[in-house]
């Protein structure tokens, strides 16, 4: 036991297309499940709990169960995609990969829809969005993932960087596209530019203007807690900006971090050395354990930046919209990546602005939203000329007969957010002082899917 067997060619296999890669995109959707009178999450267990409704679903839907320490916490459906349960009760749905966005988003909603309804016989509702809104850190519930325990204490030990990370874990949503690369070029033009127009992004979606029930001022309380979770592996990638952005770059960067927990002989759960991940592939694990090609897929899965690279680009900046908008994510992020003229542009457009630059525009987005300055430059001019090279790269894609085109409309909310200045966290923080007068019944209402 000790220093593995794994050379750099199997760690580059993580990250590696398939000869028969195609440019697919991928939609991840994490949404809560509320009581539709309070809008607190619902509890683990009891008659209208989400393991009654998992339970349900199982018995329901075509799907294979999943388990953890004996607990259902998901079922894998029989298309490839996955029904699965996050650390404060959200389900996030993982939908099988579609070769354009109009399919992407069609199959989304209609399975969103099918699950609402399926929650609605429980007497609960499905809540897109960036975090649960009326939910305390203190008081969300728990629910039974064991991985949950070594990462809550890991982010203890860091301190302050780490003080958010409870609300990452207990309140946070997403909407997230996983785009592909065809080889080790592509994957470098295409994570070098979306990291660089990641902030820009995320300052167009903010969504999470309320915690607990209240207005504080932020307009993005997810980005805001992701700030404050570990810098050492979530924020900017700086490996997509300082170097060559290919798959040893971002190689060499996840040796350099630890891992959080990772699956020791017997199965069992364990918390990560306190060592780089490069230095337990020569030494080995506290226990003489051997690194294995799971433990570098597992700590690959512990790294939450902007962009998450594997055989996937993985895009978690920007917050979720509300549902009606939820197209406007894939198609933005597919406009500007799969088509290499609006690409090429993007990043002439973002590539001159340095690591620096944009993680002062990360830190600056959660309150200003498209106010931000990314160096000296607003986010709002910013944005809207993602917005067009993004409309562009559509309108190519559906002219060379590779997307419908209905995906142009997928935008029309986006340009309505740029004229008029007003992002959906304003919106939705003035609907809640006006018609929705402060009542968590008449929000999840009005957001619910």
């Amino acid at each position: 036991m000790g220093r593995s067997t794994l050379r750099r060619d199997d760690l580059r296999s993580l990250f590696t297309p398939p000869t028969t890669a195609s440019e697919q995109v991928g939609l991840e959707i994490e949404c809560g499940v509320v009581d539709p009178e309070t809008g607190l999450g619902a509890a683990f267990g009891g008659r209208r709990g989400i393991k009654a409704v998992l339970a349900a679903l199982l018995a329901e839907w075509e799907g294979k169960a999943q388990y953890n320490d004996g607990e259902l916490i998901g079922v894998e459906l029989a298309d490839g995609g996955l029904i699965g349960l996050e650390h404060g009760g959200q389900f996030e749905y993982s939908a099988p990969p579609a070769a354009d966005v109009v399919t992407a988003v069609d199959e989304l909603r209609r399975t969103m829809e099918r699950l609402a309804e399926l929650l609605g016989r429980f007497g609960l509702a499905l809540l897109p969005g960036a975090t649960l809104p009326f939910d305390r850190v203190e008081s969300a519930p728990l629910m039974p993932l064991s991985r949950g325990v070594p990462m809550r204490a890991y982010f203890a030990g860091l301190g302050a960087v780490g003080s958010r990370a409870p609300g990452i874990l207990s309140l946070s949503m997403s909407t997230q596209v996983h785009l592909d690369p065809l080889s080790e070029e592509d994957f470098a033009r295409k994570l070098r530019m979306l990291t660089a127009a990641s902030p820009v992004v995320a300052a167009l979606f903010v969504n999470s203007p309320l915690y607990a029930g209240e207005l504080d001022g932020l307009l993005s309380h997810r980005s805001y807690d992701w700030l404050r979770t570990d810098p050492q592996r979530c924020g900017v990638l700086r490996a997509a900006l300082e170097g060559d952005a290919d798959f040893d770059a971002v190689i060499d960067w996840a040796l350099r971090r630890r891992m959080i927990f990772y699956r020791d002989r017997a199965g069992r759960l364990r918390p990560g050395p306190d060592k780089p991940f490069a230095a337990v592939l020569e030494q080995g694990f506290d226990d003489g354990g051997t690194v294995t090609y799971d433990h570098w897929v597992s700590h690959m899965t512990q790294i939450w930046t902007h962009v998450r690279p594997r055989r996937t680009l993985e895009l978690r900046a920007p917050d979720g919209p509300p549902y009606p908008y939820i197209s406007a994510v894939p198609a933005l992020w597919t406009g500007l990546c799969y088509h290499p003229a609006s690409r090429a542009a993007a990043w002439e457009l973002l590539g001159r602005y340095g690591v620096a630059e944009q993680e002062a525009a990360t830190e600056q987005l959660p309150a200003e939203g498209l106010r931000t300055l990314l160096g000296g430059d607003r986010v709002h001019e910013l944005a809207a000329e993602l917005v067009r090279l993004a409309r562009e790269g559509l309108r190519a894609r559906v002219a060379a007969g590779l997307e419908r085109p209905k995906v142009l409309e997928y935008l029309d909310p986006l340009d309505e957010v740029l004229e008029t200045g007003q992002t959906f966290a304003e919106r939705c923080a003035a609907r809640w002082e006006t018609d929705l007068a402060r009542d968590p019944r008449r929000y999840v209402a009005a957001y619910r899917v």
